[in-house]
């Protein structure tokens, strides 16, 4: 990467700054989770070097502005790690995953200091569904939480039964807040039943994505116009690209 921002180097990588290098970073990451979600280990390995290219190209920039190096950045993550796992590298001990959730986060908290939120490291750039997940999990470190998934699946009764009475006559703007408060919800029964939110909906939206796609191959086939069919004919189409995937 030196070598490329190099005065004879690239002009490309010569022109690139820390803002222009953030929509990379997050494309990077992305296509990242799509190869994890393949299963497919080849693609799996690129995408982690494509990740990784992003992280030397930072470093670099903020090397040639003599505010870090990927020295100084291996090394704080290391101290990071050596300093947030004493149950590993000092004497304290712990057997559970839960016990070392709570060294890391009591020595977090010690960082962090007395004044700031146990939630100030929640970034708000996140995607909504994890950003609410890790917003929870910081608040159960200290007790703040159901305790256990039925209860939680109340909630989300709770908060569904709220939200019909809200459709039922609210304006928009409280139908938002009801719908919002019910995917909050939802997320933490996702925590609890061990399943990740955001992960979850993906492996959803795939799923709809794919049978969607059965559909217009059907609609091709058989010459049909969807904008000429009823609710219930589509419905009926939907039905048969759901048995195809079944079959399989």
């Amino acid at each position: 990467m030196a070598r490329l921002r190099a005065p004879d180097g690239c002009p490309w990588d010569r022109e690139q700054d820390l803002a222009s290098l953030r929509s990379y970073l997050l494309e990077e990451t992305y296509e990242l989770l799509e190869a994890m979600d393949r299963g497919d280990p080849a693609a799996h390995a690129e995408e982690l070097g494509d990740l990784l290219l992003q992280i030397v190209f930072q470093a670099q920039v903020g090397a040639e502005r003599g505010t870090l190096d990927l020295a100084a950045v291996a090394r704080a993550i290391a101290d990071k790690l050596v300093r947030r796992h004493p149950h590993v590298f000092a004497r304290e001990r712990t057997d559970d995953s839960p016990g070392a959730l709570r060294h890391w986060e009591r020595v977090k908290a010690a960082e962090r200091g007395a004044e700031r939120s146990r939630l100030d490291g929640v970034p708000k750039t996140l995607p909504a569904l994890l950003r609410a997940t890790r917003t929870a999990e910081k608040a159960a470190a200290i007790g703040f939480d159901w305790t256990d998934a039925a209860h939680v699946a109340d909630k989300v009764d709770e908060e569904w039964r709220e939200l019909r009475d809200a459709i039922a006559g609210e304006p928009r703007a409280r139908v938002a807040e009801e719908l919002g408060d019910l995917l909050f919800a939802l997320t933490s029964l996702g925590r609890h039943l061990g399943v990740d939110a955001e992960s979850a909906l993906r492996g959803a939206t795939e799923k709809f994505a794919g049978r969607f796609r059965r559909v217009e191959a059907i609609l091709r086939e058989r010459g049909l116009d969807p904008a000429r069919m009823t609710p219930e004919e589509l419905d009926r189409l939907w039905r048969e690209a759901k048995a195809v995937e079944g079959a399989r």
